[in-house]
Formats: structure tokens, C-alpha cells, sequence
């Protein structure tokens, strides 16, 4: 029998978007954070925070923690030369592990997730069974981060569970 997919929503995490102002760099960015916003497509991980790149000068920040004051110390990290918009609220983050987790998102997704193409570390905004979502590949398990708007969570996750009926999958 094939491993299955491993289903769940990632807790202690906090979100914010990362707009940086106009004439300002990753660079800069990177300079105040201490891990540098990619300017393509990909996620890039620091020591507790993820960068993914979702349009020009644009990232969503992915803290490992449960801080409530976390947005307002990017905030200050960042003055005067990006906005922050606290996003936790606003998201689910679910996390799909196995061997099957590209193939059963590769069922809804207008993009090529073949590992050649899609490598640890890529991302991307797209579409997923008519839902807007934002997803990066973590590891080589693989293991892959879907940020999901939090009011269209249950139907990602029905239509997850629909995808699935083929395969096995541990959902939690």
C-alpha cells in the first residue's frame, strides 16, 4: 500500500504581507530582517521566518510563533521603508506531506509541480479548484505549505478529501 498523504493545519505560526515602499530593495529588506526577501517566485526560510515572494516587492511572512504582538515588531523592524499588514487571522496554512502530496495537488493546480520543475524552496499564487491559494514546497519528503483564505478553508478541504478518494491520506 502506498504512504500516505499527511494532511494538517500548521499552528503557532504567525502571518503578515510585507509591501516594500517604492524605490526600496530586498536588499534593504533583508538588511533589517536578517534573511533576504526573494525577488522570484520562492520561499526563503530564516532562523524562525519564511519570505515567500507573492508579486513585485510584495512577500507574505510566516513566523514560527504564537506571539500576538508579532506583526507590530516586523512593523518596527521594517519603518519607513515597508508596510505590514497582519494576515494570521486572515489565513489557514495546511501542510500536505508524501510521496503523493504533488500529485494530489497537481489535480487542481494550472502549474507544474514535477519535482524538476518545482524544487524545494519554489512558490507560487495560483488557483486550486477555483480557490486562490499560495503554496511552496518545504522539503524534499516533499512536504508542501498551502495558505488558504481562512473562510475558504472547508472547501480547499473538501476538495482535498474529493482528490483523495484514490490514495491514502491522513488527514488531522
Amino acid at each position: 500500500m502506498a504512504e500516505p498523504v499527511s494532511i494538517g493545519e500548521r499552528r503557532g505560526v504567525a502571518l503578515a504581507t510585507v509591501m516594500a515602499r517604492k524605490g526600496v530593495t530586498a536588499e534593504a529588506l533583508g538588511e533589517r530582517l536578517g534573511v533576504y526577501p526573494p525577488v522570484t517566485p520562492q520561499a526563503v526560510r530564516g532562523e524562525s521566518l519564511t519570505l515567500i515572494a507573492t508579486g513585485p516587492g510584495v512577500w507574505l511572512a510566516v513566523a514560527d510563533t504564537d506571539q500576538d504582538d508579532w506583526a507590530e515588531a516586523l512593523e518596527s523592524a521594517l519603518r519607513g521603508i515597508a508596510s505590514v499588514s497582519e494576515q494570521t487571522a486572515g489565513y489557514t496554512v495546511l501542510r500536505m506531506t508524501g510521496p503523493g502530496a504533488g500529485a494530489l495537488l497537481q489535480k487542481g493546480a494550472f502549474i507544474d509541480l514535477d519535482p524538476a520543475v518545482f524544487a524545494v524552496g519554489a512558490a507560487a499564487v495560483t488557483v486550486i479548484a477555483h480557490i486562490g491559494v499560495i503554496l511552496w514546497k518545504v522539503d524534499e519528503a516533499p512536504s508542501f505549505d498551502v495558505a488558504v483564505f481562512r473562510s475558504l478553508a472547508g472547501s480547499f478541504r473538501a476538495w482535498v478529501t474529493a482528490s483523495a478518494a484514490d490514495m491514502p491520506v491522513e488527514i488531522s
